[in-house]
């Protein structure tokens, strides 16, 4: 069985991949301990336990070395009487992506945006044959300034990313494919999820390829993926008039087996709760602000459509209210104004808060990204947001896959803290982790 090391981690989104494509997850890391909560936690329930036949460090990766990884490995107790692999098939990481982000400011001196420098100074000491590295767009085009590389190089001002990533492997004796970016959709993840994706492998032995898209013309919808998961039990039964789906049977039977010997997926028994489903405690101003969304539909589309054609603020008694206290009118006067359409962007803010951002997903497309914040995104079908089972389930989690910790989390605290919703919204999509690693298990065979 080959065997893997899995940097920065996460929740173990990579990892689900690499054990459904036959990997041994032998050694892995991350900086969080309610990450190592989750993932120590699921790798026990797949026969992964700490010291025995895999090792999870935490740690953050500057102070990780390749020695340190192999004393872990070499102190297992499965190679007590010796049989620890002498080299490492592949490690795979994201590095902290926040600081290559598109969304928002971007600065080239963020210290998140140095640890892509530290991956490749681990795999300099390690020396796997192959290694796979994942992250966000903004990865490809994030300029430095004054960037000295592992091996010496002072690289020019202005040098992007993957030309400093390319050539420190190259100097360290990796070749890369070119880096690619793979929209998860493609490979049966109800998400469009795109990701930037680097291979590289040990010079002199056999090049891989990146995975042949599987559901290019078929992605999966919502409505494929969590329409099972719907709260109102009315609303569930017209949604799935002919049952579940194949991608819901699979996600409830599980894809990734147990590695102690008995290779069946951990499966969701009948009439067994679906762990993180706890829905978030909405309000009813809220909820009567959400209903006026219509599937497909951001903040933006709406208040188009409401100065287009007016809407019906009949059944939403407390947004009524709210607007009348606000623009000094009563509520009979409301209710006519937003009916006609006749609105000014002032009164439209009023109504609607000032996030147009905030949208009404589509059941017949797959879901946009997932991110670590669910607020902004609103189920077709109800007037609530994304639990944590419906976010993990358009990243392709199994459902006997359980977060740890709390559910989510604001403020000051985002700067540390990782609870459930960012755990799964970091996530690197199992079935996506999955293609890739399939793609290193063939050029694997093809070393022997």
């Amino acid at each position: 069985m080959p065997n893997a090391v899995d940097l920065f981690c996460g929740a173990g989104g990579c990892s689900e991949g690499l054990i459904q494509a036959g990997f041994d997850i032998l050694f892995s890391s991350d900086i969080s301990d309610m990450v190592m909560a989750t993932y120590v936690h699921r790798h026990e329930q797949l026969g992964l336990h700490q010291g025995i036949n895999t090792w999870f460090e935490l740690c953050d990766i500057q102070n990780l070395t390749g020695e340190r990884v192999r004393e872990c490995i070499r102190g297992l107790k499965i190679f007590r009487n010796g049989g620890a692999p002498e080299e490492i098939d592949l490690v795979i990481g994201g590095p902290s992506c926040q600081g290559f982000s598109r969304a928002g400011r971007r600065d080239p001196h963020d210290p998140r945006n140095m640890l892509f420098g530290e991956y490749v100074r681990v795999i300099n000491e390690l020396r796997p044959k192959y290694l796979v590295l994942e992250n966000v767009e903004g990865f490809m085009d994030m300029e430095f300034f004054g960037y000295v590389g592992i091996t010496g190089v002072h690289y020019p001002d202005k040098s992007v990313t993957p030309v400093i990533l390319r050539n420190e492997l190259e100097l360290i004796g990796y070749d890369t494919l070119e880096p690619r970016i793979l929209n998860a959709a493609d490979y049966g993840v109800p998400q469009r999820r795109r990701r930037v994706i680097f291979i590289g492998y040990r010079r002199g032995l056999p090049a891989p390829v990146y995975p042949v898209p599987t559901h290019a013309d078929n992605h999966l919808s919502i409505r494929e993926a969590i329409s099972d998961l719907i709260s109102d039990e009315n609303i569930r039964n017209q949604v799935n008039p002919h049952g579940l789906s194949e991608f819901q049977q699979q996600s409830m039977h599980g894809r990734t087996p147990r590695v102690d010997g008995n290779h069946q997926p951990i499966a969701v028994l009948p009439g067994e709760p679906h762990t993180c489903t706890t829905r978030a405690a909405l309000s009813q101003l809220v909820r009567e602000r959400f209903a006026l969304f219509q599937q497909g539909e951001n903040g933006r589309k709406l208040a188009a459509r409401i100065q287009e054609e007016g809407i019906n603020l009949g059944n939403s008694p407390l947004l009524v209210e709210m607007c009348a206290s606000k623009m000094h009118m009563d509520a009979a006067e409301v209710i006519q104004l937003f009916s006609t359409g006749n609105v000014n962007d002032s009164q439209i803010k009023t109504l609607l808060t000032k996030k147009n951002i905030r949208s009404r997903l589509s059941e017949d497309a797959p879901a946009p990204t997932i991110v670590s914040i669910p607020d902004d995104y609103i189920s077709p079908w109800e007037d609530e947001i994304l639990n944590v089972r419906e976010m993990a389930r358009c990243q392709s989690f199994d459902d006997s896959f359980e977060f740890r910790g709390k559910r989510t989390t604001g403020g000051i605290a985002r700067r540390s803290e990782v609870p459930q919703c960012t755990q799964v919204g970091n996530a690197v999509p199992p079935l996506l982790a999955r293609a890739i690693a399939e793609q290193i298990v063939e050029a694997l065979n093809r070393t022997e």
